[in-house]
């Protein structure tokens, strides 16, 4: 499995803001991005998230490595959104997308895992708790899929084709998330 989004020890001013604070900002930013559809709070958005990348002194290795994962996603959804809706819909959704994953992975790595889960299991219920700790840890293992299957392809010898990637990915990913939820019910979570 990748770092992706593993706990990054450090001491800056995001480190230590609580975990709770961490992720009330991140899902108020969330909510106000995608309710509000205005192109300035996208770009407020995005300022937010380059100034806390700033802030929380993360190694530069750790930051190329989760924007190399996320340029593919934001890049092939905000080329589609260009072509069906226009480069102003393609910069609010891309562009919202990409300021909550660089949200979501400074408050990844600038919050232990116990903290986060400790946080949910204290505002709700256990489930909930193995929800965002799952949550979190699927976009490392997504990262992980696209990465294999484009060894795959490179193995072969493959040129780049989005068809070629997306449809072994989506049937890993299903396959991925048929054995998480067999994992779980078999553990009880299955209501």
């Amino acid at each position: 499995m990748s770092d992706l989004m593993t706990y990054t020890a450090g001491t800056s001013i995001i480190h230590r803001l609580p975990a709770g604070a961490k992720v009330l900002a991140l899902a108020v930013v969330s909510i106000t991005t995608v309710v509000i559809e205005r192109p300035w709070l996208t770009a407020a958005a995005l300022a937010l998230a380059a100034t806390a990348t700033v802030l929380a002194r993360l190694p530069r290795r750790l930051l190329v490595k989760q924007w190399k994962a996320y340029l593919v996603v934001v890049g092939l959804l905000g080329g589609y959104q260009w072509l069906t809706d226009g480069p102003a819909k393609a910069f609010q959704v891309a562009g919202g997308l990409a300021a909550l994953l660089a949200l979501a992975g400074v408050v990844s790595a600038t919050t232990r895992t116990t903290e986060l889960l400790e946080l949910a299991v204290r505002c709700s219920t256990e489930r909930v708790g193995i929800t965002l700790a799952l949550g979190i840890r699927s976009v490392a293992v997504v990262y992980d899929l696209a990465r294999d299957v484009r060894a795959a392809q490179l193995a072969r010898g493959l040129g780049f084709s989005l068809r070629a990637f997306a449809v072994p990915l989506v049937v890993r990913s299903l396959r991925q998330a048929d054995g998480l939820a067999e994992a779980l019910i078999a553990r009880g979570f299955d209501d």
